[in-house]
């Protein structure tokens, strides 16, 4: 990738809603640390469902 790209994908996500900037540092996350992608779907649903019980009380 070129650095005028480069520049341009980084102000994107500067712009981004909050949400796309946690998803995008959730899967650099995922992928630096190599874990695998079944094993990081089964606990984002654990995440989920958790945060979604904190969010109903």
């Amino acid at each position: 990738m070129n650095d005028s790209k480069a520049t341009e994908n980084n102000d994107s996500l500067d712009n981004a809603p909050e949400h796309i900037k946690l998803a995008v540092d959730l899967i650099f996350l995922l992928e630096s640390n190599e874990v695998d992608a079944n094993v990081a779907l089964k606990a984002l649903d654990i995440v989920k469902a958790d945060l979604q019980q904190k969010t109903s009380t």
